[in-house]
Formats: structure tokens, sequence, C-alpha cells
């Protein structure tokens, strides 16, 4: 080293620029800032169908619609992300921990949650946060006035909507940990009624046609321009929609021409049967299952039935596997998100604010797909309180709860160490594999968790 070189590196030190010092000064800020940056999500389409890509990455989503209700709460009054901040953190550090342990890799989350803890559960529990917009689904408050049903074809809702959706965009696009945006909650079904509560039908198919005309076409075609406006403010995440299944999806494919992501509330039973081809043929777009699931509830047998919640789960999973990226299937689905991670203690009778405390029973709509259970006469079936792959426990003084693993959380702990892109996968070898998950090793598991 030359005296001029020493001296320079002496005058260095003297103001704190010690070379090694600041080498790892330097490689410490530039880890900070990498860490720190959003992340690039990505969509491929070629001739081997559709795939996410994070950061390039390949990333099949292995999600969970998750929320914080303790029982004695409901979606309205929980306030999870308005607790002090400590109790925020010990809440998510148990369940984060939970859904990690399972290998989930991203979760459902509506608007609402601040964007630090949206990074928090990325940067300590390595998950990504699909953010939901409802997106009028529950109604509006206009200038004031709160309107129950949303008329999307009505202008100063359209401003409304529009405005949120881009304020959204300005608030989360550069929080890491965000995977998507997602616009609605099978805002088609609340073209036909009001609330949370899942009804059935009108069996009329003159009277749904013109619903989806009348009310559903103007829903569809705002929502293609929220996407439109989304992306011209972030080219780094992906918009999806979230509709009940694939009812009004030639309206959808006309009108959402700019969404990139086709996402459904799906409940079919064991088997989702020529969803992934109708997408595929009707749409062409990308497919994310958005909801799917079983309750763990036996309306025949009137008692907790874990066993037959695994096997629909367990069967549908397979499915959304084999109909991934160049496994010849449809080869268009990105993943899914199971519905859903605990209990809805408040759900029967949310619309009255009754029952919180309950696990109700009641069954509040049907379905034939879920024949395990299927009342025999066509009555209702599907208990709404009982989705959860965990069972909730009693609400401390903190506000907080533990949770019970069912036996679909052991099962899907199996079924989510398959990388449906992995060396030698095929759709036969996820045959194999999920045939050697076994129920009922899964059920004696849970029943021992149950009893500490």
């Amino acid at each position: 080293m030359g005296v001029q070189d020493y001296n320079s590196n002496k005058k260095r030190r003297a103001f704190g620029l010690d070379p090694v010092l600041t080498v790892l000064v330097g490689m410490l800020l530039f880890v900070s800032m990498v860490k720190g940056q959003s992340n690039l999500v990505q969509l491929v389409s070629d001739e081997k169908g559709n795939k996410l890509l994070v950061d390039g990455r390949e990333f099949m989503v292995n999600g969970m619609n998750w929320d914080y209700i303790p029982r004695g709460t409901n979606a309205v009054n929980a306030n999870f992300w308005q607790k002090p901040d400590d109790i925020i953190q010990k809440a998510l550090d148990y369940e984060m921990s939970l859904l990690h342990n399972m290998n989930v890799n991203a979760v459902r989350l509506y608007t609402g949650v601040p964007a630090k803890w949206i990074r928090y559960i990325y940067e300590n529990h390595g998950m990504y946060t699909m953010l939901n917009h409802s997106f009028g689904r529950y109604g509006l408050t206009i200038k004031g006035n709160w309107v129950p049903v949303t008329d999307y074809a009505d202008q100063e809702t359209q401003d409304l909507l529009l405005t949120e959706v881009t304020a959204l965009v300005k608030e989360y696009q550069h929080t890491p940990g965000l995977l998507l945006y997602l616009l609605g909650n099978e805002n088609n079904y609340g073209l036909f009624w009001a609330g949370a509560e899942s009804e059935d039908f009108p069996e009329d198919e003159k009277e749904k046609a013109l619903i989806g005309e009348t009310r559903g076409r103007p829903m569809y075609r705002l929502m293609n321009t929220a996407s439109r406006m989304m992306k011209e403010l972030d080219k780094s995440h992906p918009v999806a929609i979230c509709n009940g299944d694939v009812q009004f999806i030639d309206i959808i494919a006309a009108e959402c021409t700019d969404v990139d992501v086709f996402g459904t509330n799906t409940y079919r039973g064991v088997s989702f049967g020529d969803l992934f081809n109708v997408v595929k043929q009707k749409l062409g777009k990308p497919l994310l299952l958005t909801e799917f699931g079983a309750d763990a509830y036996n309306a025949v047998e009137g008692q907790e039935d874990q066993v037959s919640q695994a096997y629909y789960v367990l069967g549908n999973w397979k499915e959304v596997y084999q109909n991934a990226y160049g496994l010849g299937g449809a080869n268009n689905v990105i993943g899914g998100f199971t519905f859903q991670f605990s209990d809805g203690w408040w759900k029967y009778g949310f619309n009255d604010r009754v029952n919180e405390e309950i696990h109700d029973v009641h069954a509040s709509w049907s379905n034939g797909g879920y024949d395990r259970d299927m009342v025999p006469g066509g009555g209702n079936n599907m208990n709404e309180e009982w989705f959860g792959i965990c069972g909730k426990g009693p609400t401390d003084a903190m506000g907080l709860y533990e949770l019970y693993p069912r036996a679909a959380y052991y099962s899907l702990l199996q079924a989510h160490q398959l990388n449906p892109y992995g060396d030698g996968v095929t759709a036969d070898s996820i045959t194999t594999f999920f045939k050697s998950i076994n129920i009922q090793q899964a059920l004696e598991k849970a029943k021992e968790n149950k009893t500490k």
C-alpha cells in the first residue's frame, strides 16, 4: 500500500469509512433494499399452458382462506387489524406457523389489512398475500347513505369503486409479499340475494339469464375497467376476479378481456368435473381456485365428520395439481385457496347478528356433490360454520384462541409436499401420490392433538 493510499484510508477511518466496514455496510444496504422490494409476479402462457412466476421462479399457489374472528365476534366487529401490535403479532406467529408447517405459501386477505402485516407474514413466515377487494359484494356507502345491493350500472357506484381500487394499488403495490389483487367474492351470487349467507338460486333459467344481462354485464364490464386501471399503476402484480363457479362465463369472456386471472369459488364435491376445460375453452385464461373445500359436519349423522372433509379436499387438490402447466390436463390451473383455515362460528344468523357464541349445526344450503351426507329428500347439507380444517377454541382474555387441526389439516400437510412442476411429475404419479395419503392416520393424529 502506498503512502497516498494509506493516508486516504486514514481519512476514511477518521470519517467512519473503514474499507472493510464500507463493503459490509454496502452489502447490508443491498440486502435490505432487496428484502424491502415488492415481488415481481408474472403469468406465463404458452403451448404448455399457464403458470405463475414469482421473481422468476415457478410458483404453484398452495393457498388458504384465512381470517381471525374469535368466537363471540363476527366479520364486522372482530376488528383484528385494529388490535395492539403485540396481539396481532402473537396471533400471526401462532397461525402462520401452523400454515407454514403444511407448506401453505399464500393466504387470502381482504382489504383492511395494513401493508406492514402483509410484509410481516412474508418476511417472518415466508407466505404471500392475495389482497381481496370485495368490489361492492356486500353493499356500499355512497355519499353517506348505505346501499345494501350494489348497482354496477350506476355512475356514482362506478366512480366510488374505481377510486377505491386505484387507491388500493397505490397503497400496496410496493409491499413485499403481495402476490396479486382479487376483485370481488362471487359477486354474481350477490346479484340474486343481499347479505353474506348463501342461499339457493331461482330455478327459472330465463330469470337467471335476465339478471345476468341487466345486472351482471355492467358489473363485469366495471371489473374489467378496474383491472385495466390497476395494471396501469402496477405492472408487477396480476389482477384476478372472483366469480361464483362459472356462472355467466360467456358474459365474462366478452367483458373481462383485460382481467389476468379467472378466480372462482367452486363447491362441486370431490371432483371439479368439467370446470377446468370449460374455463380453458371459454376464457383461455389462467384459472385460480379462490375457494373450495368441504364442511366437517355430517348432516345425516348429526355429528362431526373429519374423514369426509379430508376426502373431499384431497380429491380437489389432486385435480388442481393434475391440471397444472404441462401435465396433460387442462394445463391452466395456477393453484388454489382451501376454504378455510378455522371454523366460522358467526356465519349462521350473521345477517341478524345472532348466535356468535354457538357452533351452529344448521345446514343453510344444499349441494348434491357432497353425497356423503346428502339428506334424503334433498334437504340442506352444507354447514357454513364447519368449513375449517381446524376447530376453534374458546376466546381468552387477550381475544386470542387455540386451534385444533382436523384430519384435513394433516392430510393437506402431506398433499402440499408435492411440487407439480417437479422433475418426472405426471398426472399418473400425482394419482399415486394422493393414494398414499392415509386419511385414517391423519384422523388419529387429529384426535391426539385435540386431547392435549
